[in-house]
């Protein structure tokens, strides 16, 4: 795309070093945190015959998207923090950027299907088996990857066909959207705009959805009160802390274009690190039959 600009500097969270070592510890000890606490769950669901129903089968892939989504960024904001120069070539910061894309988005959408779970246990009892089948199962989670696939590419496509050929510093410790493509050399009107219908959009149909859901959930829990659905609505009370975790950042970063903040890079770690790690023990810790498989395992 003719740019001259061949590296860009991440700035990252602080350009102090004492600060900088108290963050290397902090997450790295996170990102031991998800791998563990994900691959735990993974292995734990895989395991266990008893956790076959599809609630299970996509927690397992939840934890796996997680792993996949923090390995995209916090390796290399692990490596930078430690390094005196924090430089990432431009097609390693493409390829960072295409990556968080396809697996953010490919969450935001199994969150939704989750949640569309949940609604038909507790809403449709009945019908849930059929559902909710094993390859209906399969095919919703094909299509969340898929989703986020196409969801990339058009995020890396508005972001290829710019011209950078100046300024090459990142206000961020990742290669994202808004913080890159503020750094080309052309009117980027248009294109913010695209961003913003594209990201931001996503996150908030995404977000309205799972309210929606949550909705009809809570009307049908006041009208019959049973162990079984008091079961069902302590599963969607964990459901609803990752969705605020996760959303609420998502949509603040991608609906507003035209503006950027110094704190930007500070509501990131709340998705980016604080969500993955959040998910296991959230998931665990208000399920007993995961938490009595994990100590059987």
């Amino acid at each position: 795309n003719f740019s001259r600009v061949t590296e860009f500097i991440l700035l990252g969270l602080s350009d102090r070093r004492e600060l900088q070592a108290i963050f290397f510890t902090f997450f790295f000890l996170a990102y031991a945190m998800v791998l563990l606490g994900n691959l735990l769950i993974i292995v734990t669901v895989r395991t266990d015959p008893k956790l076959s129903s599809p609630v299970y089968f996509l927690l397992c892939n939840l934890s796996f998207i997680d792993i996949c989504c923090t390995s995209v960024t916090s390796p290399r904001m692990l490596v930078d923090l430690l390094s005196q120069r924090k430089a990432i070539a431009f097609e390693d910061c493409i390829a960072q950027l295409f990556f968080l894309h396809f697996v953010g988005a490919s969450e935001m959408f199994l969150l939704t299907v989750m949640a569309y779970d949940r609604y038909t246990a507790i809403c449709k009892p009945l019908h849930y088996t059929a559902i909710m089948s094993r390859q209906a199962c399969w095919v919703l989670v094909s299509a969340c990857w898929a989703g986020g696939f196409l969801h990339s590419i058009v995020q890396t496509l508005l972001t290829i066909q710019l011209p950078f050929c100046g300024p090459n510093k990142i206000d961020n410790y990742f290669c994202d959207v808004p913080p890159v493509i503020r750094l080309a050399c052309t009117d980027i009107y248009v294109t913010e705009w695209l961003m913003a219908s594209n990201s931001g959009l996503i996150s908030l149909v995404c977000f309205l959805v799972l309210v929606t859901s949550y909705t009809f959930i809570l009307v049908t829990i006041r009208v019959r009160l049973t162990e079984g659905h008091w079961k069902a609505l302590s599963t969607c009370a964990s459901h609803v802390m990752a969705v605020i975790l996760f959303f609420v950042p998502c949509t603040y970063i991608y609906l507003r274009p035209f503006s950027t903040f110094p704190s930007d890079k500070h509501v990131c770690v709340i998705y980016t690190v604080l969500s993955p790690v959040m998910n296991p023990l959230i998931y665990t810790l208000r399920n007993k039959e995961v938490k009595a498989s994990m100590w059987k395992l």
